[in-house]
């Protein structure tokens, strides 16, 4: 199979095209009936959707994988437990399910590029949703220590609730 768009893209850090270019090489391989599945980047296919914030594609891919696949490719796992923390909205699960596993270098930089967006996605959230907010649910919300909350609240931020300024820089 050739790969070379989506190395492309993983190379250039065009990670929003994943999912599209593995659905197609996909969709491709079937039609030609070719056998893929010994050799099909799960991995790299199931962040592509969990990178685009499309879950549901994310979960049918998974009931698609065969089950010997699913047995001896841990991180296809691994993956797969962000994605389920994301279906459960566990906000802390899915940074520790980022953390909980010693990534390959073929996703690295990829689990890398989600955690910094997801991240981003969640102080944006409680931006838009909190004027005060405790460290601690700060905290979990971004998956870090409340230290590491404190120390990097952005001034666009919420404030932290009176009980917490005497510890954190208030707006």
């Amino acid at each position: 199979m050739d790969f070379s768009l989506l190395n492309e893209a993983l190379e250039s850090k065009s990670y929003e095209k994943v999912a599209d270019f593995c659905d197609e090489l996909m969709l491709q391989a079937a039609a030609q009936g070719i056998t893929f599945q010994d050799e099909w980047p799960y991995s790299i296919h199931l962040l592509g959707h969990l990178y685009i914030n499309d879950v549901n594609s994310a979960r049918f891919l998974w009931k698609s994988i065969p089950s010997p696949v699913k047995e001896t490719r841990p991180e296809v796992v691994a993956v797969w437990k962000i994605g389920q923390r994301l279906w459960t909205r566990d906000y802390a699960g899915v940074h520790e399910a980022i953390r909980g596993f010693n990534w390959s270098p073929d996703v690295i930089n990829f689990v890398a590029a989600f955690s910094e967006k997801y991240t981003k996605k969640m102080f944006d959230l409680l931006v838009s949703a909190y004027s005060t907010i405790s460290v601690t649910d700060t905290a979990l919300f971004l998956g870090m220590s409340e230290e590491d909350a404190t120390n990097s609240r952005l001034d666009s931020g919420p404030c932290f609730s009176d009980a917490d300024c005497k510890e954190a820089a208030c707006c």
